[in-house]
């Protein structure tokens, strides 16, 4: 119980996050840049490979669908977590894919964005494991 608890603290963590950057993407210019200059010229400026797809087109659906990716990581192991905790933890391919998962932002977090969605992504991560170390270490 205490590991599909964990696992489901970890996959709330990480749907609001991606939640909160997808409302942040539609409803805020937090994504936008300062310079406004710079985001003219992204609204006319076409991609290299797509003469029709201008960049600050492309920036809104860049960030919106990267905001799915946790969004459904969320919803999937927090309902299996919740739902169906035995197949859950007893599917090394979900436990496995599930980390992959959440190694890959903890990656992109420290590598290339701020100390916010790092610290949500350590905590998410911290979560899952203490539930896989629960699940596993019987």
């Amino acid at each position: 119980m205490l590991a599909s608890n964990l696992i489901f603290v970890s996959a709330a963590v990480v749907f609001a996050m991606g939640t909160g950057h997808l409302w942040l993407t539609f409803f805020s210019r937090a994504f936008s840049p300062r310079d406004a200059e710079l985001e003219t010229r992204m609204q006319n400026a076409p991609v290299f490979f797509n003469k029709q797809m201008f960049l600050g087109k492309a920036w809104i659906g860049f960030n919106a669908s990267h905001s799915m990716g946790p969004m459904l990581f969320g919803l999937t192991y927090g309902y299996l977590a919740l739902i169906y905790p035995v197949f859950l933890l007893q599917s090394r391919f979900l436990m496995v894919v599930g980390a992959v998962f959440l190694l890959g932002y903890l990656f992109l977090a420290w590598r290339y964005w701020f100390y916010l969605p790092l610290m949500g992504i350590a905590l998410a991560f911290a979560c899952y494991a203490g539930g896989v170390a629960i699940a596993y270490g019987r």
